[in-house]
Formats: C-alpha cells, sequence, structure tokens
C-alpha cells in the first residue's frame, strides 16, 4: 500500500541541532555501534498513537520501542530509549540517530543521552527522510503486513498487535534482504 509522505516531525524549537554524523552509513555489521530513533502515527477510533522505535543498524533489530497517546518525551522516545539500553547495554561508542523532532532535541532527552560518555549524537537534515531510511523502510513494513490491515478501536488492541508483530515476527522470524536474508535475532554478536 502506498500513502503520501508527509513531515510530521517538530522541528520548530530552538533546541541544538547536532550534525549528521551517520550520513546515510546503513550499512550493517557491527551491533550497538549505531542506533535510530523515529516516530510514525497509528490511527485508532479514540484517536492518534505514537509509536516510538530504536533500531540498531547493525542487525535492523527494533531493540526499544514505546506506545503512546502524547509525543512528550516521559512517554516515547525515553522509554523506547530505556528499552534498547536494557536489551542491548550500551559497551561501546554508539552513534544515536534521530530526526529534528522536539523530543528527541530537549533538554530531557539531551541529558539522558549526556549521561552516557560513549553515544554520539547525530541528527537529520530538516525534512530529509533519506537520512533516517532504516526506520521509514521499517515503518513501511510494519503499516504494510500489520497496521493497515487492522481497524484500531483502542490504544490496548495497538499495544498487543504491535507487540506480536515487533517481538514475535520482525525481530525473530521475518528475512530481511539487508542481512543476508536472515530474521535480526539469528544473527549472533560478533
Amino acid at each position: 500500500m502506498k500513502k503520501k509522505f508527509k513531515i510530521t516531525s517538530d522541528s520548530n524549537h530552538k533546541s541544538t541541532v547536532h550534525e549528521n554524523k551517520l550520513d546515510r552509513n546503513f550499512k550493517p555489521g557491527t551491533l550497538g555501534a549505531a542506533w535510530l530513533s523515529d516516530i510514525p502515527y497509528i490511527k485508532t477510533k479514540q484517536g492518534w498513537l505514537c509509536l516510538t522505535t530504536v533500531i540498531d543498524i547493525g542487525d535492523r533489530k527494533v531493540i526499544g520501542w514505546a506506545l503512546s497517546a502524547t509525543m512528550k518525551t516521559n512517554n516515547s522516545v525515553v522509554p523506547a530509549f530505556r528499552m534498547a539500553q536494557r536489551n542491548r547495554p550500551i559497551t561501546q561508542k554508539l552513534l544515536f540517530h534521530s530526526d529534528q523532532g522536539v523530543q528527541y532535541a530537549c533538554n530531557e532527552f539531551k541529558t539522558l543521552l549526556e549521561s552516557n560518555p560513549l553515544i554520539i549524537r547525530s541528527i537529520s537534515r530538516k525534512g530529509n527522510c533519506w537520512d533516517n531510511a532504516v526506520a521509514e523502510s521499517f515503518f513501511k513494513t510494519l503499516k504494510a503486513e500489520c497496521i493497515y490491515k487492522n481497524k484500531f478501536e483502542n490504544q490496548a488492541q495497538v499495544a498487543i498487535v504491535v507487540f506480536e508483530y515487533i517481538e514475535a515476527w520482525y525481530n525473530r522470524k521475518r528475512m530481511h534482504s539487508t542481512i543476508g536474508l536472515m530474521s535480526p535475532e539469528s544473527l549472533k554478536e560478533t
């Protein structure tokens, strides 16, 4: 299914915008070297929900995610990032890449990332979805294989479907051409 693209990030803020250090280097390889994060919207009969994801470029695994009714940093990017840290502890220099959205640029998230000296910030250029193409590709796949097939009543229903898709299907069984037609879970850390 093809849907029209529109910019949904609130990049109208005065916070520091970091350099794009990832520079579209999406080549898989070392796990825990580069993570990227983004937020799509999912429609329910009760309103829109935000799905914040953190993906490790090394194996394309969704290592952190959070579903929220608001775009508030405490409800979206912080819980997704903390889940990613639990699932894949930071033990080496890590490039964390996101768009310019206010959730990623705010002081709260900035302080969280700066508390770990191994984390290096990278931010997409304004309005450039190609700078975060791995996340955009995941969202396109998620929507085509899961979201557009459902008419969600509420957040609880979305939470169940998204959990099953990410944790049971996408990370464990779905083959990815970028990583040699393997699932992210089937790759072993090197």
